[in-house]
């Protein structure tokens, strides 16, 4: 390349280099327009909303006529009236019940037995596949609960592929609603067992849910993907089992139909956990939809869509995903959705195909339910028993069925049997359609509505908006901090005053050592006997606190200082500089996990760390724009502290009247027990940012 070829190549790179110079140089104005522009993107996310479809042509839903009929409803009520008359006998008589009426379609049917599992913390195991192994540590060795399990083989199948069907069942507390629900999955169950057209396989788990419907659930997956083989010795060496146990499973045992060992199907296509409850609707049947899995995870959007389509079109039922209720009462989101639609009709009006606004009513609902989706995605705890499938990469969802007339006094519970089994029928017909997996729709998305979603490639914008701004100002303190202490000599002291910014590294570096301390605290508090979550909380924080005191006076020698003698007055700006880089790269990487959980986080950390100056220099200016700054950094960084943030969102989302610090550690415990991303981010990520952003505005200059 020529001397002139050279010159046009650095005219050519000249624009791009001065557009970044241009930004670094005012990193604060751009700052500000684009955290003005990500909070009013994310406030656009409702009236963005698209209309769901399907995307898999093969699922046709609603394409044949129901063959559930009234009979198959009669039926299944006689399963529910011998349920319900039981009253409170042992329990092993209701899941002998089930059994027999399995028996008597010819089903496969078995028992799993499985022991409830404390929900201590245990070794980590992030990102991997779910523990397969029993932990005598941490079983809780009471009485065994018992799932029940009738598999249908599909005569048009070859046994690789399976549907499941999920209805949790407390046989202690005999309540109708769960009555219902295997009245419900036995009238498909019974219909399944007839049909030609089957060419997956039906697996029907009844799972003991005296223990929480989720881990009787997850005790059945682990047994179906990773067997454990002898199980029963290891349980009855660590829980020394009683011959009163050993009595009960002889009893299930009896009818030669029952199968003694573990049974299974193919693989997982779907799943769909059937509820019944009574929310005090009196006017329709409805039908709520639980989507959220650990760590944010979503079903495929089809999966939901021909719920809808054939629960509203073909069934007559009213769709509800969860909402925050607190905000459909909100004046200011009701005046805001008042301002977008009047900006729609104008744009409508200058433009009939210009399609933007939607009414203030709708858009008050749609922020309600996306706020819920966003929120329950960002805690990474599932919101039924469907999350266990994720972890095994199964798309599952949890139905939950009101009924219009109050369960004690249902007079037309045929009805509402053949109403809740035509809709699973439907389901399952077009899941059976499918020659793959779900592939085709979304699985990044956020609900507005039943039927209309925000897909990934829309909500990240004002994630993009938020983090934007991190790398310039981090670059722009930089360039000041090197021109600010720029020496008069040249050679080794210039090269060893350019380096000046890894004295700041190693600060951040040992920070976020700490946050990988107090993350595993809880691991060994745990281990205390006779701790309450109270104490558990209160220990952790005093170990923390000291911890973070003895890496503070570490960071205050000589090894972490080059010239105690001379301290640097712009230290604290190069400090901030790499706190803002390092929370860029975790929330970048975090938006990658969960992003549910990297948009809250961003909305707490944000703000601080863009904010952070010594409280110090403003209160040397002894200005009212210094001081409403120092004023507003103290609130920032209250609110940016986890346990704050957390009660916050609680209050906001989840109307809560009073809290306890206890709830805190729970929801750790619940975090660390699914495994979820949520609690490697508060201890690794924002928590250590928080702590540097605390000693930036503490910093002595």
């Amino acid at each position: 390349m020529g001397e002139g070829e050279v010159e046009r190549a650095k005219v050519r790179a000249k624009p791009i280099l001065r557009m970044g110079i241009f930004l670094i140089s005012h990193s604060s104005y751009v700052s500000v327009i684009c955290l003005i522009a990500a909070v009013v993107a994310l406030l656009l996310l409702p009236v963005l909303a698209k209309n769901t479809y399907i995307s898999e042509n093969a699922l046709m839903p609603g394409s044949a006529n129901n063959m559930l009929s009234t009979q198959d409803a009669s039926e299944a009520n006689k399963l529910v009236n011998d349920l319900t008359h039981l009253g409170l006998r042992s329990p092993i008589e209701s899941q002998k019940i089930v059994g027999q009426y399995m028996s008597g379609l010819d089903a496969e049917v078995t028992y799993h037995k499985f022991y409830p599992q404390l929900n201590w913390f245990h070794s980590l195991h992030f990102f991997t596949s779910p523990d397969s192994g029993i932990s005598s540590k941490t079983m809780n060795c009471s009485s065994p609960a018992i799932n029940t399990v009738g598999i249908i083989r599909a005569p048009r199948g070859d046994g690789k592929e399976a549907i499941v069907l999920v209805t949790p069942y407390n046989p202690e507390k005999n309540n109708v609603g769960e009555a219902l629900s295997l009245g419900i999955a036995y009238s498909v169950f019974s219909l399944l067992s007839r049909v030609t057209w089957l060419a997956k396989d039906i697996v029907w788990l009844v799972a003991d849910s005296r223990y929480g419907e989720y881990s009787a659930v997850d005790a059945w997956l682990r047994e179906y993907h990773d067997p454990v083989y002898g199980v029963d010795m290891v349980d009855s060496e660590t829980c020394n089992m009683s011959n009163t146990t050993n009595a009960l499973e002889q009893k299930l045992y009896v009818d030669k139909k029952f199968y003694s060992g573990f049974r299974r199907a193919g693989t997982m296509a779907a799943a769909l956990v059937i509820k019944v409850v009574e929310d005090g609707n009196h006017f329709e049947d409805s039908l709520n939809i639980y989507a959220e899995a650990s760590n944010g995870q979503m079903p495929n959007l089809d999966l939901i869509n021909i719920v809808n389509y054939l629960a509203v079109h073909k069934q007559g039922l009213r769709i509800k995903v969860k909402k925050i209720w607190s905000l459909l009462g909100s004046r200011w989101l009701n005046t805001l959705g008042v301002i977008f639609e009047s900006v729609g009709q104008i744009a409508r009006s200058l433009n009939p195909q210009w399609k933007f606004g939607i009414p203030a009513s709708e858009y008050v609902e749609g922020t309600a339910t996306l706020a819920s989706s966003l929120y329950y995605q960002g805690l990474g705890v599932p919101t039924g028993p469907h999350g266990a499938f994720r972890d095994y990469q199964v798309d599952a969802i949890t139905l939950e069925i009101s009924p219009k007339v109050s369960l004690t006094k249902m007079i037309r519970r045929n009805d509402f049997i053949l109403r809740g089994g035509r809709l699973i029928e439907g389901v399952v017909r077009s899941i059976n359609n499918l020659l793959e997996k779900f592939h085709q729709s979304f699985f990044l998305y956020l609900l507005t509505s039943p039927s209309k979603f925000v897909s990934v490639g829309v909500y990240m914008i004002p994630f993009a908006l938020l983090v934007a701004p991190l790398p310039l100002v981090a670059a722009s303190l930089h360039a000041d901090t090197s021109k600010s202490t720029m020496p008069q000599t040249t050679g080794v002291d210039v090269s060893r005053k350019s380096w000046k910014w890894l004295n700041s590294a190693q600060k951040v570096f040992v920070i976020h050592l700490w946050g990988v301390v107090v993350t595993l605290l809880p691991y060994f508090i745990c281990r205390i006997p006779y701790s309450t979550p109270t104490t558990n909380f209160t220990l952790w924080g005093l170990l923390s606190a000291f911890s973070l005191l003895i890496l503070y006076w570490i960071l205050g020698s000589s090894v972490f200082e080059a010239s105690t003698s001379q301290p640097q007055k712009r230290e604290w700006a190069s400090l901030k500089s790499v706190t803002i880089t390092a929370a860029f790269i975790g929330l970048s990487l975090m938006s990658v996990i969960n992003f549910a959980t990297a948009q809250i986080g961003a909305l707490f950390i944000i703000p601080i760390c863009l904010m952070a100056r010594p409280l110090k220099l403003d209160a040397l200016a002894r200005s009212l724009g210094t001081l409403l700054r120092a004023s507003f950094n103290l609130v920032l960084g209250f609110i940016a502290f986890p346990p704050v943030a957390y009660v916050l969102l609680k209050v906001a989302f989840d109307d809560v009247d009073g809290f306890n610090v206890g709830e805190y550690w729970n929801w750790l415990e619940s975090l660390w027990a699914w495994n979820s991303a949520t609690y490697l981010y508060i201890g690794i990520i924002h928590l250590p940012c928080w702590a540097l952003c605390i000693h930036i505005l503490f910093h002595p200059c």
